[in-house]
């Protein structure tokens, strides 16, 4: 990915929970020289000192048999995004776009069934855990759990280099990524408000 250094995020830290908090993601290998892609819920853990990607398959999506025949896996994660206008300058520019992406390598296996349940436990208790009524592993029937497993492939890839990118108008002088963040919030689009929400907690110059 191409990342002015205005733009680099280099703290892991903040990139890893930029991933967790928007973990449906896109899988990109490629079939026949041709690219093919999946968007795909993805967790992300770390073992040791290695970062790992899992998730899973339909059973029936072909994409799943290139895994292992991939030397590199690609996998994007895209966070909000907003139009920029020039005429929130002080002096005459062009427009632009501000937005958080994330490129993920590295090379995958797939799982067990064994592995593929303990992945699905800890997906399930991510995003089920707060809720009243949570529906978890352990709460579904065995019969249910069985049947479904029979129509999933899971996948665990090895983290080789992440690349991250924030273009939230740090290049900007203090007075126009004050504007900007206020004309944001005065636009319809929800990824407008998203972008000001995230400019609010950094400011121009901010070390990523």
């Amino acid at each position: 990915m191409y990342i002015p250094k205005f733009y680099r995020v280099n703290n892991m830290e903040e990139v890893r929970e930029f991933i967790e908090q928007n973990a449906f993601g896109t899988l990109i290998t490629t079939q026949k020289g041709r690219p093919i892609a999946t968007h795909l819920p993805m967790q992300l853990r770390r073992e040791n000192d290695y970062y790992y990607l899992t998730g899973h398959f339909a059973y029936g999506n072909p994409q799943w048999r290139t895994l292992e025949e991939s030397e590199e896996i690609l996998v994007t994660f895209q966070g909000p995004h907003a139009y920029i206008s020039s005429s929130w300058y002080e002096q005459e520019n062009v427009p632009t776009w501000n937005y958080q992406a994330a490129h993920v390598y590295g090379m995958a296996r797939l799982l067990s069934e064994d592995e593929l349940k303990q992945d699905l436990t800890r997906l399930l208790e991510t995003y089920e855990k707060h809720r009243e009524q949570p529906v978890l592993w352990e709460t579904m029937s065995s019969g249910l759990l069985e049947k479904e497993l029979k129509g999933i492939v899971g996948f665990k890839l090895k983290i080789t280099e992440i690349q991250a990118a924030y273009k939230l108008s740090q290049n900007r002088s203090d007075a126009d990524y004050q504007n900007i963040i206020g004309q944001l919030r005065k636009e319809d689009y929800a990824g407008s408000k998203q972008i000001a929400d995230v400019m609010q907690t950094r400011k121009p110059g901010d070390a990523t």
